[in-house]
């Protein structure tokens, strides 16, 4: 009898058949734990099929942090340009995005974190559309920063700080295994 189901481990994916099993990183961050929020959102993860491979309690490490938000000139860039579709007008967006991330290790490690190792089909897609958009004013109902998240970008930059939304999700696969491996090591 043929093998039914091929599984064929390439980094941290399976492919099965026509589906891929991806793992991907969440961590729920310092303003969800404080909200005791931290149950409802692995739940809403585990209600799409993804299952918690790991979980870590922690207060993040500042090393760790420096290499997780990196001072990488296109990441800069890329989170400066959340600040300008938000409608906010800046000189730069790598200055912006140098701002932001300088907010973001200081806030992150502000407080206890969660760190989970979710695994399931499409992982990386289905944690990024479950989370919701980075924006929670503008994130879609239906998605954790949608229903639960009550920041803005444009009131975060005004007072100085990091958008308060509740979450980081790997943006994608190479991502997601990068940031495994700086979490949970090799897995």
């Amino acid at each position: 009898m043929a093998v039914q189901r091929l599984k064929i481990w390439r980094s941290n994916s399976i492919i099965n058949n026509s589906s891929m099993i991806q793992r991907t990183l969440i961590l729920i961050k310092p303003d969800a734990v404080r909200k005791n929020l931290t149950n409802e959102i692995i739940r809403r993860y585990k209600e799409v099929g993804l299952a918690v491979v790991k979980r870590k309690d922690l207060i993040a490490p500042m090393d760790i942090i420096e290499k997780h938000y990196s001072m990488d000139p296109e990441y800069l860039k890329s989170i400066g340009e959340k600040t300008i579709a938000a409608g906010q007008q800046v000189k730069s967006a790598e200055d912006q995005g140098r701002k932001v991330v300088t907010w973001l290790r200081k806030f992150i490690t502000s407080g206890p974190i969660v760190a989970l190792l979710l695994e399931g089909e499409d992982a990386v897609v289905l944690a990024r559309k479950t989370t919701g958009f980075t924006d929670p004013a503008t994130a879609e109902k239906g998605t954790i920063r949608g229903d639960l998240g009550t920041d803005n970008i444009l009131d975060a930059n005004r007072e100085g700080r990091p958008v308060w939304n509740l979450i980081h999700a790997s943006g994608s696969e190479i991502e997601a295994k990068k940031e495994i491996e700086l979490w949970f090591g090799q897995v």
